[in-house]
C-alpha cells in the first residue's frame, strides 16, 4: 500500500502551505502511521550553517502549527546517510518531506543508502512522501544538468522513471539563462514534463490513480499528454510512473 506522494513547486514549511502538509500528515496516519513529520534537508546541505538552521526552525514553526512532531534529521553528506538513528525516526513516520536546494546533491547522497532504503520502505507501506523544488527534481529517474549543461544528467532517485519535474515553473525561466532552459525543457521521448509553479503541488493520494492539483496557481503539463494547464482541485490521469 503505497502513500501519498506530492511533487512541490514551492514553499515548503509556508504558513499558507500548512492545511496541505497536514493533510499529508493525516494520510499517512490513516495508513498506522505515527503522527509526526521528517525534514530531509539534504539538497541543501552545502548552504551555510545559518542557513541551514532557518530551514530547521521553519520546519519546527509549522510544526508547531499543525499540531505534530517534527524531526529535523541533519543528513548533510553521503556518510550521514548510513546514520542509524536517522534510519530509526524516518521509520513509521506520516510525512517524509525533501526540501529545497541542490537536487543533484540530494540523489547523490540519498541513492543507495541506509536512509533512502527507510524512506522507500516507509513511503510503500503508506506513508507519505513529499518533494519540494530539489526534491521533487530528485524523484524522477535522471536530473538534467540546467547549470553545467555539457554535463550528463545525474541519476536520480528513480520513483517516477517516466517524468521529469520543473520547478518554480512561473518563476524558474526568469532566472536562468536560455541555454539553461533548453536543457529543462528537452525531455527524453517517451517521457512526462510537467511544470509546477510556486506554492501548488501535484499529489496522488495513498490508493488513488488520478493526481489532483492543490495551491496557488498552476501544474502546467509540457509533454507526454495533451498540452494543458491545470488549476487547484483539477484532476489528471498521468502515465504509468511509478517503479
Amino acid at each position: 500500500m503505497r502513500g501519498s506522494l506530492a511533487l512541490v513547486g514551492s514553499g515548503e514549511f509556508l504558513p499558507i502551505m500548512a492545511d496541505f502538509e497536514k493533510s499529508l500528515i493525516n494520510d499517512g496516519v490513516k495508513n498506522n502511521k505515527q503522527p509526526t513529520y521528517v525534514q530531509i534537508p539534504t539538497a541543501a546541505g552545502q548552504e551555510s550553517p545559518e542557513r541551514l538552521k532557518y530551514w530547521e526552525q521553519l520546519g519546527n514553526k509549522q510544526a508547531e502549527l499543525l499540531q505534530v512532531t517534527p524531526h529535523f534529521l541533519p543528513i548533510f553528506t553521503r556518510e550521514d546517510a548510513h546514520n542509524p538513528e536517522f534510519v530509526k525516526q524516518i521509520e513509521n513516520s506520516a510525512l517524509m518531506y525533501m526540501s529545497g536546494g541542490d537536487p543533484h546533491y540530494l540523489a547523490n547522497s540519498l541513492i543507495d543508502t541506509p536512509v533512502w532504503n527507510a524512506i522507500y520502505k516507509n513511503w510503500q507501506t503508506g506513508a507519505s512522501l513529499a518533494g519540494c523544488s530539489a526534491g521533487a527534481m530528485a524523484m524522477c529517474t535522471e536530473i538534467p544538468n540546467f547549470r553545467f549543461t555539457k554535463r550528463e544528467p545525474t541519476p536520480g532517485l528513480n520513483i517516477l522513471p517516466n517524468l521529469r519535474v520543473i520547478p518554480h515553473f512561473d518563476k524558474f525561466f526568469k532566472w536562468i539563462p536560455d541555454s539553461a532552459a533548453k536543457v529543462l525543457m528537452n525531455a527524453p521521448e517517451n517521457s512526462m514534463l510537467l511544470g509546477i509553479d510556486e506554492l501548488t503541488a501535484l499529489v496522488r493520494r495513498s490508493n488513488e490513480t488520478h493526481w489532483i492539483v492543490q495551491g496557488e496557481a498552476k501544474v502546467h503539463i509540457l509533454q507526454g499528454a495533451p498540452n494543458q494547464e491545470l488549476l487547484h482541485g483539477d484532476q489528471v490521469e498521468l502515465l504509468p510512473l511509478f517503479t
